[in-house]
């Protein structure tokens, strides 16, 4: 039996399922939604029992939590109703829900009923190439690609970012560079095969590709720019070169000359550094970004009055965002031990994203001068919108209650903050480190392999829970596995250096402990590093050395407790 409901409510039902729940899997933007604009046939459709009833059906699944009958419910409606609307709804759900094979079902169904939908096959192509079907995802990005018809220039430069998640980078590679080769003459379809070879690590191809794309725009900064970077890969000289010469012929290309002062700042060529922050001045005088970047590049080469008087000049510049820039002056201030100066200016930041930054800065300054109850009060009175600042909150009121001994609170703040946000990869580390320090290994470990399966990427939660294990001296195998792990993901990092010396140490491996320990302290003289090298010295019968290493850092930090402990163990 059909049920006739009047056009309006039919409209309004369908105009229901068009909103959006969360965000899809891919960025629409304007380009996306001018291109589908008016080009997508409606259908007319009477709206039967059965449609009603899966309409129904699918809203009260939703609001209950019920993803797979929700969409179950709206692929079916998509099917019958043949309504792009709908079609897209059921992606939709199956996006937030992450259930991709769903997700690709419904978006099929979707392009099949609204072709000349840009944001239907940006998602439909996002899918296949999360699910490394590239052979599958390429027509639909050719036809995305010529239905750019005047941005297609934006196109190529945005398509390494809707690859990236594909693990494949050789198969992304070859792919980029058949959607390029219709394309010869385009600089932009050069610069993304340029990328998707160095994201393959075929560094040549990259170059060569890179120096078309500059070849056909020789005034393209963004491609100067990546072709210094690649070419810095083997021979910051020969990168530096290459700016020099770029910079001859385009002496207004301000991103590139910062760029290359960086490059100089990296190669300890300070003299010639300055000159081109000169330059930059000089050529931008009311620029606000350039007065910022110069500030910022004095504060790496320490002249921090330089980099004051910059950060001045963009406030009265008006820089976009000015919050940012007071954070900046009060680091400097507090670099410089001008404490008040820098409380103020902290205080000062009342938005943006360095608004809860700031502010924890200051209450940490507070807890300096002995005003730890003061501190702890300001940070709990703070306004929080969001919870990236109530757990920024959280960490921060848990360290200044570890700096006064009481572990036991801090312990307590976090596991709270846990309860109302049990993923939070911040507060699980935080808490984890903390319950180390009050004998809760347990939790310390289940802490940190939760972390590690929700990021695997996380170098420091491998490092710690390697470094735990190493503390506890019983399962030392697994900790050096662990702590490899840590130093493959981030192969600078002092700490994890420090870690992997610690744990040769604690097997018996004397020379590669103090080995690796000597390059950690060399990096970063912190007190537990120079704790653990002045230890293995002392076993290694270097004795006045560990004395020299403990004594020089103690100079610089005078209260540490990891050190003093060291020290008193060994300078009975």
């Amino acid at each position: 039996m059909n049920l006739k409901i009047p056009s309006a409510l039919l409209l309004l039902t369908l105009a229901a399922c068009a909103q959006i729940p969360a965000k899809t899997a891919v960025d629409t933007g304007k380009r996306a939604e001018r291109s589908d604009a008016g080009k997508s046939k409606l259908p007319s459709q009477d709206l039967t029992a059965p449609m009603l009833f899966d309409f129904l059906l699918a809203e009260t699944a939703l609001q209950r939590g019920d993803h797979e009958i929700a969409i179950r419910s709206y692929l079916k409606l998509a099917r019958t109703t043949r309504d792009p609307r709908v079609a897209q709804r059921a992606t939709e759900i199956a996006l937030h829900s992450r259930q991709p094979a769903q997700a690709l079902e419904a978006a099929s169904i979707w392009v099949g009923l609204d072709p000349n939908s840009v944001t239907a096959r940006q998602t439909m192509a996002a899918l296949l190439v999360n699910a490394n079907r590239l052979d599958e995802a390429r027509p639909q990005l050719e036809k995305l690609l010529a239905s750019e018809e005047g941005n297609i220039d934006e196109a190529f430069m945005q398509l390494n970012s809707l690859l990236a998640r594909n693990s494949n980078k050789n198969a992304t590679f070859e792919l980029v560079k058949q959607l390029a080769e219709p394309y010869p003459k385009m600089p932009e379809a050069h610069f993304a095969v340029s990328q998707a070879a160095w994201f393959a690590n075929h560094f040549d191809i990259a170059l060569a590709e890179m120096k078309q794309a500059l070849a056909l725009r020789p005034d393209w900064e963004i491609a100067a720019i990546y072709q210094g970077r690649i070419l810095a890969r083997t021979s910051n000289a020969s990168a530096i070169e290459f700016y020099e010469n770029y910079l001859k012929s385009y002496p207004k290309a301000n991103d590139t000359r910062i760029t290359y002062a960086r490059l100089l700042l990296a190669e300890k060529e300070y003299a010639k550094a300055r000159d081109q922050f000169q330059k930059l001045l000089a050529e931008n005088p009311g620029n606000a970004d350039i007065a910022l970047a110069v500030g910022l590049l004095s504060i790496e080469l320490r002249e921090y009055d330089v980099a004051e008087s910059n950060f001045k000049k963009a406030l009265e510049l008006n820089y976009r965002d000015p919050g940012m820039v007071r954070f900046y002056l009060a680091g400097i201030y507090e670099k410089t031990q001008r404490i008040d100066t820098a409380m103020e200016w902290y205080r000062s930041v009342t938005a943006g994203n360095q608004y809860i930054p700031a502010q924890i800065r200051y209450a940490i300054l507070l807890t300096k001068k002995g005003k730890a109850d003061e501190a702890l009060h300001y940070l709990q009175q703070l306004p929080v919108t969001n919870n990236q600042q109530r757990a920024q909150l959280i960490i921060a009121e848990a360290q200044l209650l570890r700096e006064t001994g009481a572990y036991q609170k801090a312990f307590q703040l976090l596991s709270n903050g846990l309860e109302k946000m049990p993923d939070y990869a911040e507060l699980l580390y935080d808490r984890a480190l903390t319950a180390e320090k009050i004998g809760k290994s347990d939790v310390m470990e289940k802490d940190l392999r939760k972390l590690i399966q929700l990021k695997p990427d996380h170098a420091h939660a491998y490092n710690a829970l390697g470094y735990g294990l190493a503390e506890h001296g019983n399962r030392l195998k697994e900790a050096l596995e662990l702590i490899e792990k840590a130093i493959m993901l981030s192969p600078n990092d002092p700490y994890i250096i420090d870690s992997l010396g610690w744990v040769h140490y604690r097997l018996g491996n004397l020379n590669q402990g103090l080995s690796y320990l000597r390059q950690a302290y060399g990096m970063n003289p912190d007190p537990e590093i120079a704790a653990h090298l002045g230890e293995v010295l002392w076993v290694h019968e270097m004795k006045e050395e560990a004395k020299e290493v403990w004594q020089a850092t103690l100079k610089n930090h005078p209260g540490n407790e990891a050190l003093i402990n060291t020290m008193k163990k060994f300078m009975k």
